[in-house]
């Protein structure tokens, strides 16, 4: 693992970081804030999936999350959000698939099977690789994510409730089998088998039977993909169908942006921390 940066803020450190990745056959870049806790001993771990066109830098420089991690003393782990390079499959005019868009899945279909392969990216290589090299105490992990990123942390969890003790999420697509910018994304990476979309599909998954302790999800009215792509209200009523509680917050006014993430920011982590104590 190399290191790209480090920097002090709020008595913790940014990192960010280099590794090769057999996963994906890249390399991949990511970023870590350790509290001042954790020179004590190990802190709890707090995964931070990002969305479509992000890497693991626009929550670190626009998310406002280190004063509250290092007021609950948490460690936040962002990821990038799909594999990169010259030799890794792209479409570059469609921001909605390839570079940027990895969608959180295992690819089963060609040429994009070899290198996006993120699910198994963040469950396996790099939780390894964060509890070899950080003062991370695995034993209470949280996860949460914005729009494809929390489409990500919302299936991630489901399918890792053992895992992992919250999940929270941004304005998450909540149903990407369905939604317009999500299928043509599944198909490719996937295949046209419907079925095998659904082990990557939120709603789907309570469905199917997968449950999780409970839910915090926070949506902003004035988003511009709210009726098309993220449809908070078919997450609402599959955890009600399956008993799963969940906490809706529709934000008032506020749209995609990391103006609106980073508003609620602090309330996510409090509230990620809250549970990650017990």
């Amino acid at each position: 693992m190399e290191t790209v940066s480090k920097a002090k803020s709020h008595g913790g450190v940014q990192g960010v970081y280099r590794h090769e990745s057999a996963v994906t056959g890249t390399s991949m870049t990511f970023a870590v804030f350790v509290p001042p806790q954790a020179s004590s001993g190990p802190v709890p771990v707090l995964w931070y999936l990002s969305g479509l066109t992000c890497t693991h830098a626009n929550v670190m420089e626009k998310g406002e999350y280190r004063a509250a991690a290092a007021q609950h003393g948490v460690i936040i782990v962002t990821p990038d959000t799909s594999p990169r390079g010259e030799h890794v499959p792209d479409e570059k005019d469609n921001w909605q698939f390839g570079s940027g868009a990895g969608f959180y899945v295992d690819a089963t279909q060609e040429p994009y099977a070899a290198h996006y392969r993120m699910y198994s990216y963040i469950v396996e290589e790099l939780t390894a690789l964060v509890a070899a090299e950080f003062p991370a105490d695995m034993s209470r992990q949280g996860i949460f994510g914005h729009s494809m990123g929390g489409h990500g942390a919302l299936t991630i969890a489901l399918k890792h409730p053992d895992r992992f003790a919250s999940c929270s999420a941004f304005a998450p697509i909540t149903q990407p089998s369905t939604a317009d910018w999500s299928r043509p994304a599944l198909e490719k990476y996937l295949g046209q088998d419907e079925i095998a979309w659904r082990s990557y599909d939120a709603v789907a998954l309570i469905e199917d039977g997968r449950r999780f302790p409970e839910f915090l999800v926070d949506q902003g009215t004035a988003d511009p993909f709210l009726d098309t792509g993220l449809r908070p209200q078919l997450l609402k009523e599959a955890c009600a169908g399956a008993g799963i509680p969940l906490t809706l917050n529709l934000r008032e006014g506020y749209d995609h942006s990391y103006f609106f993430i980073s508003t609620f920011m602090a309330d996510h982590i409090a509230w990620h921390a809250k549970r990650l104590r017990k």
